[in-house]
């Protein structure tokens, strides 16, 4: 097991997105630090919208569902370079370069700037690769059941849903 010293820093911001220093992600406080995250939607051509369900033993929304791929972004990186290594490492995506879309802030549950981005890729399941640690399941939902399922069970998914749904879909 790793010890909480040989793991990166996560970068810490302020209120404009400034970085101001990096923290262990175990010495960040919840309640005050502002950090960085990416997170990717991933579309097909069908209309579809690739899902990851957080693994179950995650310690910040186990089991909940949320877009393809979503990560802390480490000392060092850019946001662009953090959802880059995040589809290969989360999903086994490479080879695909996505879009910036925005960047949005969110101050609940946790304080964070999410850069999103996205992508179009027509692959079955099986061609997704899910990090052991960090990813339970994936799957393809169209855009309308999603929508549907998130009005009906908004608990299921992860906090910013709502945020990316609203964006993607109107």
């Amino acid at each position: 097991m790793l010890k909480i010293m040989d793991k990166p820093q996560i970068q810490i911001v302020d209120e404009v997105d400034n970085l101001i220093g990096h923290k262990y992600r175990a010495h960040v406080d919840l309640a005050t630090d502002i950090y960085r995250s990416s997170s990717l939607w991933l579309t097909n051509t069908r209309g579809q919208i690739l899902i990851a369900q957080r693994k179950l033993t995650k310690d910040k929304d186990p089991g909940l569902w949320g877009p393809a791929v979503s990560g802390t972004i480490d000392e060092g990186e850019t946001y662009e370079s953090n959802i880059v290594k995040e589809m290969d490492e989360e999903i086994g995506l490479c080879d695909v370069l996505p879009r910036r879309v925005t960047k949005i802030y969110q101050n609940s549950p946790r304080k964070q700037f999410i850069c999103i981005f996205a992508a179009t890729v027509d692959l079955p399941l099986e061609a997704f690769t899910l990090q052991q640690d960090e990813v339970e399941a994936v799957k393809w939902i169209a855009a309308t059941e999603l929508m549907k399922d998130f009005k009906a069970s908004p608990d299921k998914y992860v906090p910013s849903m709502g945020m990316f749904i609203a964006r993607f879909h109107k």
